[in-house]
């Protein structure tokens, strides 16, 4: 193997810093699994071949958890056998969030062959897998398996007659920091952020250039105003080895290193393997340049934050169902599948913008989609109809209220289930909106719904209106009960019991 060595350049304090990063050489072919063809698959074998011949040592068994965060393990390359693919290995479900009471925790997790992919960031060469989750008595999936969750929604979609095919394309944005300190205690609670590109520093003593982004300009500059432009790329350069298919990678709108990177559409599942990759590779490249990655939804206050738009489609033996002669060129069977994920947005919203922080970004009077309209081009609305090309194939739905924090699995599914549930009642999303929804008088804005305020409402919503998840066994009740629960008590009521810093700033005086 051969050692690689490349020049970054960063700077800590206003003065360029030459650092030295080194790493090893992987094997060729990366991405065995990650591929564009729909319905590609590996076999066992190629995946057990593959890792002999290229030298792998070690194999990481990736599995995801209830909330959409990877978790892992590994093993030697001697414990890699075709048997592995059938029989497992097994994890204590009883230490992983969400999952086992402690009395019955014993899981096993099953590689997927299609999901091999080498790690480019192990210093040992390492083999990766996403695995499935199974019940190690009786044989069956595990119900609170986000992936199995993801699955059963593709397998509905067949059983309706409807479509055979879901696509999804998701847009992550999320910010490049230089650090990150934050603590909260019985006593204290603050956190704080840097970076060498944040317009607050424009002041700073000492060498500083003077090229940031200004808060809400941060959309496409140059060089050296965009001062990420290789860190992306580097990220870029590891998907396409991974396997992933990117479009573009830019600076996105707010100061401080927010980005975005594109990735090609896929299927609902392999999608939502993707973004995990995505966010694996996003933080381990920014750590080789010095910084951290966050997927926060608003983790910066008076600019903007972080998305993710996800465009979505129906494909029947190969052909395009959301393209048709109505509205923007869109299909009767879109119309009715937008009416249904406007209908159950505040319940969508449990799962698609699950945290606290998601709250933060969507707020009505800012540039945030909470307006529940759809429109074409109008990035004001809820749901947007890309207009950049007029191809059949091209047709789509792009939702804008989603944001990174979901668990892709949950998320994706669940707005296929609204949308199917629109289909199937023939559900009117009423008439487009053109006009600027951000510059609509009191009047006509109260006659816009909005999506809800607050974790909370989201939460309750989902209590009240989840029949349309129960369809196909795809969401079950406990799934959804084990949800709302650990929302309202780990994360809800986290929050609401703690004294915010800004509350000093406001109350402390009275």
């Amino acid at each position: 193997m051969s050692t690689l060595t490349e020049t970054v350049a960063r700077s800590a304090n206003g003065a360029p810093v030459n650092k030295t990063v080194t790493t090893t050489a992987k094997p060729a072919l990366f991405g065995l699994g990650f591929t564009a063809e729909a319905g590609a698959k590996r076999s066992p074998k190629e995946v057990v071949d593959f890792a002999r011949k290229n030298k792998i040592e070690m194999v990481d068994l990736k599995f995801v958890d209830f909330l959409g965060t990877w978790q892992h393990f590994g093993i030697p390359l001697s414990e890699l056998k075709e048997s592995l693919f059938k029989e497992g290995s097994g994890i204590d479900g009883s230490s992983i969030r969400g999952w086992q009471a402690i009395n019955n925790s014993d899981m096993l997790v099953v590689p997927d062959a299609d999901t091999a992919f080498v790690d480019p960031f192990a210093k040992i060469p390492t083999l990766s897998l996403v695995c499935d989750v199974l019940d190690p008595v009786t044989g069956s999936r595990y119900s609170r398996d986000p992936r199995w969750i993801a699955q059963k929604a593709e397998s509905y979609l067949k059983k309706t007659g409807i479509a055979d095919t879901s696509y999804f394309g998701p847009e992550a944005e999320f910010f490049i920091f230089d650090s990150v300190r934050f603590d909260q205690t019985a006593h204290s609670g603050y956190y704080y952020v840097e970076s060498d590109e944040g317009i607050w520093n424009s002041g700073r003593e000492g060498v500083n250039h003077g090229y940031r982004p200004r808060h809400k300009e941060g959309y496409y500059p140059v060089a050296p105003t965009d001062s990420q432009e290789d860190v992306r790329a580097e990220m870029v350069r590891e998907m396409e080895k991974a396997g992933i298919l990117v479009e573009k990678q830019h600076h996105e709108v707010a100061t401080a290193g927010q980005a975005e990177i594109d990735m090609r559409f896929d299927t609902l599942t392999r999608m939502a393997d993707k973004i995990l990759l995505y966010k694996y590779i996003c933080k381990n490249v920014a750590l080789r340049y010095g910084k951290t990655v966050t997927f926060m939804p608003k983790p910066l206050f008076g600019d903007n934050g972080s998305g993710m738009h996800t465009h979505q489609s129906l494909w029947k033996k190969g052909s395009p169902l959301f393209s048709g002669k109505d509205y923007a060129g869109i299909s009767e069977l879109c119309r009715w599948y937008i009416g249904g994920v406007l209908k159950h947005a505040w319940a969508l919203a449990a799962l698609t913008n699950p945290t606290t922080n998601s709250y933060k970004r969507l707020t009505p009077g800012f540039e945030a989609p909470v307006n529940l309209a759809y429109s074409s081009r109008n990035r004001s609305a809820g749901i947007r109809i890309p207009m950049y090309s007029e191809k059949p194939q091209a047709k789509r739905i792009e939702v804008r209220f989603p944001d990174p924090t979901a668990n892709p699995y949950l998320a994706f599914s669940a707005m296929l289930m609204a949308g199917l549930d629109g289909i199937e009642n023939k559900i009117d999303p009423g008439k487009a909106m053109e006009m600027d929804l951000y510059e609509l008088s009191p009047g006509e804005a109260a006659k816009v719904r909005q999506m809800p305020g607050s974790l909370s409402e989201a939460v309750g919503a989902l209590e009240k209106d989840h029949q349309f998840l129960l369809k196909g066994d795809v969401f079950t009740k406990d799934v959804l009960e084990t949800w709302i629960e650990h929302k309202k008590k780990k994360e809800v009521d986290y929050i609401r019991l703690r004294p915010h810093p800004a509350e000093f700033f406001l109350y402390f005086d009275a």
